[in-house]
C-alpha cells in the first residue's frame, strides 16, 4: 500500500510543469498526435493545450481520447465553434494558461514545421538568460527554411524587412510563431486590444511587447515546411499583415503603452 501511495505521487509530481504549449488547430488529424507525443517525450516536462476551431476532421476527438487514456493532467484542449483566426485562438489560450499556474507560455504549429526540439531552447532563454519574450527565428542567423517553394521564402523574409523598415523593430523574424512568453508579458499586455488575426497577429504581439519594454530574444531555428495536412495561409492573410503594420506604426506614435523597464530590449 505504501509503494502504490509513493507510486501515484510521484505520478503526480512527474506530471507537474511550468510551461503550457498552445497549439492551434484547424483539420491535424495526421499530425496531432504525432506532435503531442513528441513534445511530452522531451526530457523537460512541457503541458499541452489544444485550440480546436471546430475541426470537421476529428482533430479533437483524437485529442480527447488521448487525455482520457494516457495524458491526463498534461494535455488540455479548448474547443471552438468554427474557424475564428489564429489570434482569437492564441487570446483564448493565454487566457486560459493565466487562469493556471504557468510561468512560461508557448505559441507552437501542429504540422512540425516547429521543431519540438527547440521547445527547451526556447524555454532556457527565458527561464536561465532573464529574456521575457524568446522568439524561434528563422531568420536571425540567415534564411533557415527548408521545403518551402521559393516564391514563399522570398514573401516571408521580405515581409519582416518590410515591418522592420516601417515600425523601426529591430525583430529579424517579425511573422515568427514559435516563442515562449513569460507569463507576466502576457500578463501586461492588453490582450483585448490586440485587433489583428493572421500573420499581423504574430507582428502585433511582438511589436507590442517591445513597446511595453520586455526583453526579446531571437534563438535560431530551422522551420521545415508541412509535410502532412493542409496549409492555412492565404493571401488575405498577408494583406493584413502588409495594411496592419501601417497601423502598428502609427499606434506605435499615439498608443499609450503599459511600460516595463528592463534595459535594453532586444538581443
Amino acid at each position: 500500500m505504501y509503494f502504490l501511495r509513493f507510486a501515484l505521487s510521484l505520478s503526480a509530481i512527474m506530471k507537474e510543469s511550468d510551461s503550457i504549449v498552445i497549439i492551434p488547430t484547424y483539420n491535424e488529424k495526421e499530425n496531432i498526435e504525432k506532435i503531442i507525443r513528441a513534445i511530452f517525450a522531451l526530457e523537460k516536462s512541457f503541458h499541452i493545450l489544444v485550440v480546436d476551431d471546430g475541426s470537421p476532421d476529428g482533430t479533437a476527438s483524437i485529442v480527447k481520447g488521448l487525455m482520457e487514456t494516457e495524458f491526463a493532467n498534461q494535455l488540455f484542449i479548448l474547443e471552438r465553434s468554427g474557424k475564428q483566426g489564429l489570434g482569437t485562438a492564441y487570446i483564448a489560450g493565454f487566457k486560459w494558461a493565466l487562469a493556471h499556474p504557468y510561468d512560461y507560455i508557448f505559441e507552437m504549429d501542429a504540422d512540425f514545421s516547429h521543431d519540438p526540439n527547440d521547445l527547451p531552447r526556447l524555454y532556457a532563454a527565458c527561464a536561465e538568460e532573464g529574456n521575457d519574450l524568446a522568439i524561434g527565428s528563422r531568420y536571425v542567423s540567415g534564411v533557415n527554411v527548408v521545403n518551402w517553394p521559393m516564391g514563399r521564402v522570398l514573401m516571408s523574409y521580405f515581409a519582416s524587412k518590410y515591418v522592420r523598415f516601417v515600425t523601426g523593430f529591430k525583430v529579424h523574424d517579425t511573422t515568427a510563431g514559435f516563442k515562449c512568453y513569460k507569463r507576466r508579458v502576457l500578463e501586461t499586455i492588453e490582450l483585448d486590444k490586440i485587433r489583428f488575426k493572421g500573420y499581423a497577429f504574430q507582428i502585433e504581439m511582438k511589436f507590442t511587447a517591445y513597446k511595453i519594454g520586455f526583453k526579446i530574444k531571437e534563438v535560431p531555428v530551422i522551420f521545415v515546411n508541412r509535410k502532412e495536412g493542409t496549409s492555412k495561409m492565404s493571401g488575405g492573410i498577408f494583406g493584413e499583415a502588409f495594411f496592419g503594420v501601417m497601423r502598428l506604426r502609427w499606434d506605435g506614435w499615439t498608443r499609450k503603452y503599459p511600460r516595463v523597464e528592463s534595459g535594453e530590449n532586444i538581443i
